[in-house]
């Protein structure tokens, strides 16, 4: 049996030293791995921004955005695809408008043939001499068909210049005045609801009011519906068109005194109609909406029948202040949002 003692003066020299020194290598341990972990995490938070980004523009419109492939090798991987992606979907507009571009040219033949058949019919004039009721009818027809013609014409001749345009060429989201696209449609239509006995009216199309959306898709939207108007009411029906601007929306609602629509939700459904039409109609509305990423909605007019109220955002309306409490934040916003689409215009009183 060995026994040695130490005293603890011996036992404690030095010992606060090499405690000092394992603290500190500690320490610079400890912050050496938080700065590596902060470079890789920010170079993945970056590449992962860039997508974000990225998926951001191309889901506005922007087909010509790329990523440039950086981070993990999951990432880098996600970015090539995208860019795939992205010349994918450029290859397949551009083959869609050209497709739109044959199939409109190819209707100019019989269109030619319909604006000569026209020409041929007798004049359309009826404000020179007098005419029977049923002489004035039949001139007032002859001059909505060839109306209706140049009309055709006009838009098949736009429709095959914009899609032959190049698509990396495309210029930015276009804008349009709302008021200015209502008057100028209502002055075709107010001539055949004139025919028709229609009563009708204007609201709101005074100022200028900023849509989003290009102008020959707005018109095209309006004529749908108004189109729709016309084509199953009866004639003398009145109907209305209201333009308003407010928390953010642009409202377009057109109010007729008909029957109405019994199945709203069916009507907005691509293909589908109960009247034996396309069912195109007010789904091109609603790509227009969506586009301006608004809504349309479908409800009972004070006018009797049916309202189809088009939502657009207001492109020049202040932004929102997002609330930035970060993942509760985003709930309490996602969680509100449906509501805030969900709602109804109110119809001025």
């Amino acid at each position: 049996m060995v026994e040695v003692f130490v005293p603890d003066k011996a036992l404690d020299a030095g010992g606060g030293g090499r405690w000092l020194l394992l603290l500190a290598v500690a320490l610079a341990l400890i912050g050496a791995a938080v700065i590596v972990v902060d470079r890789v995490a920010a170079r993945v938070v970056d590449a992962t921004g860039d997508l974000v980004t990225a998926a951001t523009a191309i889901g506005d419109g922007d087909l010509g955005v790329r990523v440039e492939p950086t981070g993990p090798r999951e990432l880098t991987a996600a970015g090539h695809a995208f860019n795939r992606m992205a010349e994918r979907l450029v290859a397949l507009r551009a083959d869609e408008r050209e497709l739109v571009a044959d199939l409109s040219h190819r209707l100019r033949t019989p269109l030619t043939a319909l604006r000569l058949d026209a020409e041929a019919l007798e004049s359309d004039d009826t404000s020179i001499g007098t005419f029977s009721e049923a002489e004035l009818d039949r001139r007032r027809g002859i001059r909505r068909i060839r109306q209706a013609i140049v009309t055709l014409e006009g838009e098949v001749d736009q429709l095959i210049k914009t899609t032959r345009k190049a698509v990396g060429q495309e210029p930015a989201p276009a804008r349009c005045d709302v008021s200015e696209v209502v008057r100028d449609r209502m002055v075709f239509w107010s001539a055949l609801a004139g025919d028709q006995n229609r009563p009708h009216r204007v609201v709101g199309a005074q100022l200028r009011i900023p849509a989003p959306v290009p102008r020959a898709e707005l018109a095209a939207a309006l004529d749908a519906v108004i189109g729709n108007v016309f084509r199953y009411t009866p004639q003398g029906t009145a109907f209305e068109v209201a333009v308003s601007r407010r928390d953010g929306w642009v409202a377009i609602r057109i109010d007729d005194a008909g029957p109405g629509i019994p199945d709203p939700d069916r009507a907005l459904r691509r293909g589908a109609s109960d009247q034996g039409s396309t069912g195109l109609g007010l789904d091109i509305a609603k790509r227009v909406a969506l586009q301006a990423n608004g809504s349309v909605s479908i409800d009972r007019a004070r006018l009797g029948g049916a309202s189809v109220v088009m939502l657009l955002a207001d492109p020049e309306a202040t932004p929102r202040q997002v609330n930035r409490f970060g993942l509760v934040g985003r709930m309490a916003r996602d969680a509100r949002e449906p509501r805030d689409r969900a709602r109804r215009w109110p119809r001025p009183r």
